[in-house]
């Protein structure tokens, strides 16, 4: 596989500095993965397109260029990291709650020389609280249903950002589900891009939600409380 042919079909350009640091990713992963498990996905070619590439659909959805970027439970660095190697000029925020995944980014960061990222060992909710409505953009993938992540995700949005969650099966079903905690929250979605990866390693769906007006105070609760009684 040629990564670099491949990710320039979704008119993103790597030059040989950050093919390298993706390498360096991509061993890194690996190697902490065989005694700290971030990931079901260690195989070259799966990892450069199911996480890497899959990731940088973030870019090909919504322009980062110059912006601030937060990213909520991103376990192994997926999509914030790749986005972050592929535009220097982003300022990234990663907020994760188990310490074991802000280990490993902190010392990935370091490993590749990212200066644009810094990896927070926080909950979402958590974070909400110093960070409220500070981001240009707040991204998520795969980490919970939408209606749920939606009140973890849109606090963070500054009025006139979005919100992008990165979905793959069912996401129509998903969004129809989460409509009224969305616009409850002050967002409305702006469109729902779809993109196919190559070699028929499957689809992503990216949902982009532009913040219209302030989150109300009260959201958003704890994750208990959001679990038990989303916003319907």
């Amino acid at each position: 596989m040629n990564f670099k042919e491949e990710v320039e079909k979704f008119n993103i350009n790597l030059d040989s500095s950050m093919e390298s640091k993706f390498n360096e990713y991509f061993s890194f992963l690996v190697s902490f993965n065989e005694h700290t498990n971030l990931t079901a996905i260690t195989e070259h070619d799966e990892v450069f397109v199911k996480h890497f590439l899959d990731s940088m659909l973030l870019n090909a959805a919504y322009d980062l260029t110059g912006k601030t970027l937060c990213d909520v439970g991103a376990g192994a660095g997926f999509p914030s990291v790749p986005n972050a190697i592929i535009n220097p000029n982003v300022s990234v925020d990663i907020v994760d709650s188990l310490n074991k995944r802000i280990n490993f980014l902190n010392e990935l960061v370091n490993r590749i020389d990212l200066k644009n990222v810094k990896a927070y060992h926080s909950r979402a909710e958590e974070w909400a609280l110093n960070k409220r409505e500070s981001y240009d953009v707040v991204s998520a993938r795969a980490v919970a249903r939408l209606q749920m992540l939606a009140e973890l995700c849109m606090p963070l949005v500054r009025v006139g950002g979005v919100f992008v969650a990165m979905k793959s099966l069912e996401s129509q079903d998903e969004l129809n589900e989460a409509r009224r905690a969305i616009e409850v929250l002050g967002g409305k979605v702006k469109e729902i891009k779809h993109f196919d990866l190559p070699y028929n390693m499957g689809s992503r769906d990216i949902i982009i939600i532009e913040k219209v007006k302030e989150t109300p105070k009260k959201y958003p609760r704890s994750f208990a409380k959001i679990k038990q009684n989303p916003i319907k």
